[in-house]
């Protein structure tokens, strides 16, 4: 599904196959999981490539940009019973300054627009998931590393 533009600043095109805008994805995760990976795991560089290069395979992924720059990624994947929202990352420096939030509420206007619901996981260490629970988000399931979340299709204010 494409996600369109949230005006003025925040585009989001499809991520290229190009070998810059694939390390910059990485390395985007990295900056943005990579502290909850490792507090659990370890980062292991070789399997976290390898498991990159898979959900890139997997899953359609938008480039985020604020004024032409990149900043980040996302998924937001149209199936036919609910929107799949995940690979939502921002580099270092754009986090905790509410961008996060601005476009999570975008992508769940998109959502409502459809009449879907929202679903997600999030390890369950990811001080993240209290956005997503802010947002309305609700643990349907639990993993041992992960809380499965779904946030219920709200209904559109009428005119």
């Amino acid at each position: 599904m494409i996600v369109p533009d949230l005006h003025p600043d925040l585009k989001f095109r499809n991520l290229e196959p190009t070998a810059e805008e694939i390390e910059f994805a990485f390395q985007a995760k990295k900056q943005a999981l990579g502290p909850h990976v490792i507090r659990q795991w370890g980062w292991d560089e070789e399997f976290q490539r390898g498991v990159h290069a898979q959900r890139l395979h997997e899953k359609p992924f938008c480039q985020i940009e604020i004024n032409g720059r990149p900043i980040g990624t996302l998924s937001f994947q149209l199936l036919p019973e609910f929107i799949r929202f995940g690979e939502f990352y921002l580099i270092d420096s754009f986090r905790g300054i509410g961008i996060g939030s601005r476009i999570l509420a975008h992508c769940l206007q998109l959502a409502d627009e459809k009449g879907l619901p929202v679903r997600l996981e999030a390890l369950l260490w990811n001080p993240v998931a209290s956005l997503y629970r802010r947002h309305g988000f609700v643990e349907v399931e639990r993993t041992p590393t992960h809380f499965l979340m779904e946030r219920p299709v709200q209904p559109m204010a009428s005119s």
